[in-house]
């Protein structure tokens, strides 16, 4: 398992590199100079070429990529004097300050959004999924889909938008969206985040609960099944212990994809209600022309779904141990 692990850990650091370099090119090789749009209206050619420098864009392009690389390692000085510590993403002209320090006080908003929007999705996903499959062709399997579909057929800036309306603003039942941090008062940090909750997984749990069924049928056929049931074994148990294990490693491997979305910033859901989160920072981002912050943010995202990505293979490693053997 440890030697799984070793090697999946190793493919992301590659993975991750070349994104890196993918997206540093694209920011800063291709993307206006940051020194121009952070000069002002009053911009002169003594105060461009010390912006430049202050930024450290003053060099070839593949030199500020290995001065990008080392400041992962050891930490950057910029010409101005600011000092960006290990790991260094970079530093924002927008706000002063390191990039990572900005998305580090924008984590625990999304880390809210996306463990708890997780939790509903694969609990009503599953769960609506799983009566469905054990009761087939019959009426709550039948009200299970429907259900399922209207689900799928909403988007989250029109569900979020209509549901605040109607539970918050005219029937009072929910309170208003909003994150406060879970330490300072737990009671006010779950009812601001009550509605971006249900909004997720309204939306994606309907997806769940089809495709929970449809691999739940057929684990269901499968002849290790059949074999459990011959041998007398109960209901419960060929379905809970031996079927539904089959099942989930799809599904698994869905959930692990979404969480990786939702841990990189849920963007239409944080900007929809409002949350502070790194989905908000990378609307905001785009809106100020901030190249540094944005490409922490994709680097962010995209660190997230490769780390999910593993997640997945280590939970597929030990439901199936031939996975671990491949």
């Amino acid at each position: 398992m440890l030697r799984f692990l070793i090697r999946r850990l190793l493919g992301a650091a590659l993975i991750l590199l070349v994104i890196s370099a993918a997206t540093f090119l694209l920011f800063f090789a291709v993307t206006p100079d940051p020194a121009l749009l952070s000069c002002g209206k009053a911009c002169t050619p003594e105060t461009l070429t010390a912006i430049r420098h202050n930024l450290g864009v003053d060099s070839p392009v593949p030199v500020q990529y290995w001065h990008f690389l080392a400041g992962l390692v050891a930490g950057r000085d910029f010409g101005s004097g600011q000092h960006c510590p290990a790991p260094c993403l970079g530093y924002s002209f927008v706000n002063q300050q390191p990039v990572l320090q900005t998305l580090l006080n924008r984590l625990p908003a999304t880390l809210s959004v996306a463990f708890g929007a997780g939790a509903l999705v694969l609990t009503m996903g599953v769960g609506l999924g799983l009566i469905a499959a054990l009761r087939r062709g019959k009426p709550i399997d039948k009200a299970s889909m429907g259900i399922a579909l209207v689900g799928a057929s909403f988007q989250i800036y029109f569900f979020g938008i209509i549901a605040r309306y109607l539970l918050v603003d005219q029937l009072g039942w929910l309170p208003r969206p909003d994150y406060t941090s879970p330490t300072s008062n737990p009671l006010q940090w779950a009812g601001g985040m009550i509605l971006p909750w249900v909004t997720l997984a309204v939306v994606n749990a309907a997806t769940y609960a089809r495709f929970t069924r449809s691999t739940m049928l057929e684990s269901l056929s499968e002849e290790y099944v059949r074999a459990v049931r011959a041998k007398g074994l109960s209901t419960k148990a060929v379905y809970l212990k031996h079927a539904f294990r089959g099942a989930m490693t799809p599904v698994l491997t869905m959930f692990g994809i979404d969480m990786g979305m939702f841990l990189g910033g849920a963007l239409i859901t944080e900007t929809t209600f409002n949350i502070p989160g790194i989905g908000r920072l990378a609307v905001d981002s785009v809106a100020a022309q901030d190249l540094p912050m944005m490409m922490g943010t994709v680097l962010v995202a995209s660190t997230a779904m490769v780390l999910a990505s593993i997640a997945v293979d280590a939970c597929y490693a030990l439901i199936d141990p031939r996975v671990r053997a491949s």
